[in-house]
């Protein structure tokens, strides 16, 4: 995982979901490893996702202040895009092209704004190329 990578929320979320071990183990693999090396990358909307999954969805919702420190902590160091008008246009042409949501293809956009190689999402198609990028659902094993 030397070149770039974009990080999908659900990666975030699993981190914190101990029901399933093996996608919580993987997950915070690839956090960690994004931190260490720098080359994991976020976009303002994984935040904002994040933020308010974990204070209204999970089983132990985080709180104000949890969430403050995990935002300085591991999410502002990861974020590299933010909104612009070039992001929706390209979204909207993505949503166009490859039929995704309107948000997915924000994510997507954000990706390929950063110059990723990959990113890892276990919500978008597995292996599915658009430009440079190739979509990685984490949790699929491949022999």
């Amino acid at each position: 995982m030397n070149d770039k990578y974009f990080i999908d929320t659900n990666i975030f979320v699993y981190t914190f979901d101990s029901s399933d071990r093996e996608k919580q183990k993987l997950s915070r693999e690839i956090v960690t490893q994004a931190l260490e090396n720098s080359t994991g990358i976020i976009s303002y909307q994984v935040i904002q996702e994040f933020l308010n999954v974990s204070t209204k969805k999970f089983q132990s919702p985080l709180t104000p202040t949890d969430c403050q420190k995990y935002l300085t902590v591991i999410l502002e160091p990861l974020c590299e895009i933010f909104s612009n008008i070039e992001l929706y246009h390209q979204a909207l042409d993505i949503m166009e092209r490859w039929h995704y949501s309107f948000y997915d293809s924000l994510i997507i956009s954000a990706a390929l704004k950063a110059d990723c190689k990959t990113i890892y999402s276990e919500d978008l198609q597995h292996n599915q190329k658009i430009e440079h990028l190739t979509i990685i659902n984490p949790y699929i094993h491949t022999p």
